[in-house]
């Protein structure tokens, strides 16, 4: 196999693995002006409001989606007109949300309320008072107070909050961008306790769907993708596995590749061809045209302290344990990297990909064979 059918496979498989993620549906509640879009292109990926897809639910519920996200926002219009379409829009919220429970499948629920409210606003009005009380009736609702600039107004806000007794899961002040105060600059805040409370709420199914699209913590991309790989590794090569010849390393090198395309998923990075190209090389020492399974089986074998090799031997359980969870952790270190400087529009070189993941992997191979984390 060359080096194109490999990068195509891990492409492929990445793309297939995002959308078999049951996708998260969030309500994202509130007045226009407020800061919604702000708050929803500052936690998920690519800036989705200016990118996405927006469709009409009802007159006053629009949803929106983008094709390799698995997400979907419903945003509320008109909450900061007259009575009468306030009412049409709680209506058709609640109404919303009966129907897709109605449904009975769990994947097409909202499954989490992010209500927005103006910090500078200084109030809550009747109208949302009562809203929130229904839409806590029937989901998790957090309530956002977006534009919390001032300390001292939003802690007023918070305990004006607090005395309504409202059943909100929790009141999280944010600050979606940075904010200039004359020579100083406020930085932003709030956006990682809200990913965190999301995440405590939501159905397991959902988790890893949210963990793709939000961009605000990548450490909780590298936790679920180290997660993964420790079960992954343990149940293919640990229970159960049968030695093979050194001449089979493709069907070894084929999980391998599975396994990068699954991490990949996770952390939702912009893949693509000159990227993937610069991993399989640096990962199998093989940077023309030609590459094979014994490739990156005995590229990897040769990074284990004191292994020696074994070719024209045979691979243990424990040695495809061994050198596939170098090859898992040193991956996800480097999509954290990719990763964060792809959320702050850069790029990293690919000279830098290929300079990190050879010196990654020695480190890892050493860390691992130390520790055996499959064995845990």
């Amino acid at each position: 196999m060359d080096v194109i059918h490999i990068v195509q496979d891990i492409l492929q498989k990445t793309e297939e693995e995002v959308k078999s993620m049951s996708p998260v549906n969030i309500l994202v509640a509130g007045k226009t002006g407020v800061g919604k879009s702000t708050l929803i292109n500052a936690v998920f990926r690519e800036n989705l409001t200016q990118t996405g897809i927006g469709k009409p639910v009802t007159k006053h519920l629009e949803r929106i989606t983008k094709e390799g996200i698995p997400l979907v926002l419903f945003d509320t219009k008109g909450f900061e007109l007259n009575e009468q379409v306030q009412k049409e829009v709680r209506k058709e919220v609640l109404e919303e949300i009966q129907r897709a429970h109605a449904m009975g499948d769990k994947s097409k629920e909202i499954h989490a309320v992010w209500y927005c409210i103006s910090a500078a606003s200084h109030r809550l009005e009747s109208f949302e008072e009562g809203f929130l009380r229904e839409l806590s009736e029937k989901l998790p609702v957090i309530l956002v107070l977006t534009q919390s600039i001032l300390e001292e107004e939003t802690s007023m806000l918070m305990d004006y909050i607090y005395s309504l007794k409202l059943k909100l899961e929790r009141v999280i002040p944010v600050v979606a961008k940075p904010y200039r105060i004359g020579s100083q600059e406020l930085p932003v805040t709030g956006l990682k306790a809200l990913v965190h409370e999301t995440l405590r709420l939501l159905p397991e199914e959902v988790e890893p769907a949210f963990i793709n699209a939000q961009k605000v913590d990548v450490m909780k991309k590298a936790e679920l993708a180290r997660k993964w790989s420790r079960g992954f590794i343990t149940e293919t090569f640990m229970v159960g596995f049968t030695p093979i010849p050194f001449a089979d390393a493709p069907i070894l090198a084929s999980s391998q590749v599975a396994m990068i395309a699954k991490i990949t998923s996770i952390f939702g990075v912009s893949m693509n061809k000159a990227l993937v190209t610069s991993i399989v090389s640096s990962v199998t020492g093989v940077s023309g045209a030609v590459y094979t399974g014994r490739a990156l089986v005995s590229n990897l074998l040769k990074l284990i302290p004191g292994a020696g090799t074994v070719v024209g031997g045979i691979i243990s359980g424990s040695t495809a344990a061994l050198i596939t969870t170098a090859l898992a952790y040193a991956y996800i270190n480097l999509m954290v990297l990719v990763a964060t400087a792809e959320y702050k529009n850069a790029t990293m070189k690919q000279s830098e990909i290929m300079d990190f993941m050879q010196k990654e992997l020695k480190k890892q191979m050493k860390l691992v064979k130390k520790e055996k984390p499959y064995e845990k």
